[in-house]
């Protein structure tokens, strides 16, 4: 007799390789660093996959989303990498015919020391080029909510997780660089406080958790992502600066 099993996605019963009711290939298990990054390679940015849900998802349920991919719905939604980089993508372009500075408006600080002056420009460049850096987030964030959340899922899972966190961030600063053009520009650290609300919210919906220690542990996952990601990211970034200084 024919072996048969369950599609994770559709709940479909079937024989086959991959469902014959949505595509999704049966073998599906855990998240995985390798499958994670596979999505790189394969379909990343086919016109097929369901964008408009997974955005609409993001902002209603982004738990819901969470556990559905982890679970093997990996048709269902676009994929977490392909997202991420079709955001920044996005934010580049965007940034670009804008001739967004992030910098203006800001006062350059003059020092007199070479390594004052080094400091500065790294700061310059972390800003500037922040598209490039945002990388290093979604590993702070992941590595993260796999100290505090340790139990529940993988690593690998987390990053999963990370790369539409911060997909879904880059999204939000795309549109809010768009509005400190052509309006305001005082609030720049706004995006930081919606981020920081998102991320609480999100967590909320993924772990479903609402009580005071599980959301204390949530903030602290944010706080002591940002802190890291901003010491790799100014660590990178002062190495280039001064790399291109010697």
């Amino acid at each position: 007799m024919t072996e048969t099993t369950i599609c994770k996605n559709c709940n479909i019963e079937t024989a086959s390789e991959y469902c014959p009711n949505c595509g999704q290939r049966t073998s599906i298990h855990k998240v995985t660093f390798s499958e994670t990054f596979q999505d790189v390679i394969n379909g990343m940015f086919s016109l097929d996959a369901p964008l408009w849900m997974t955005l609409k998802t993001l902002v209603v349920n982004p738990g819901k989303l969470f556990r559905d991919f982890l679970s093997g719905k990996r048709k269902t939604y676009y994929k977490p990498v392909s997202f991420f980089i079709l955001t920044t993508i996005v934010f580049v372009l965007t940034k670009s015919l804008l001739n967004y500075d992030p910098m203006q408006n800001i006062a350059q600080v003059q020092h007199d020391s070479v390594n004052a002056k080094l400091l500065n420009s790294a700061g310059v460049y972390m800003a500037k080029n922040i598209n490039n850096i945002i990388f290093s987030f979604v590993f702070a964030f992941a590595l993260m909510l796999k100290v505090f959340f340790y139990k529940s899922y993988s690593l690998a899972e987390y990053l999963a997780v990370s790369f539409y966190v911060v997909g879904f961030y880059t999204l939000i600063t795309t549109i809010y660089m768009i509005g400190l053009k052509f309006a305001n520009p005082e609030y720049k650290s706004l995006p930081f406080l919606l981020m920081f609300v998102y991320v609480v919210y999100a967590l909320i919906s993924f772990f479903q958790k609402r009580n005071l220690t599980a959301i204390l542990k949530m903030i602290l996952v944010y706080i002591f992502a940002m802190v890291l990601y901003i010491i790799i990211g100014y660590g990178i970034s002062f190495l280039i600066v001064w790399l291109k200084s010697v």
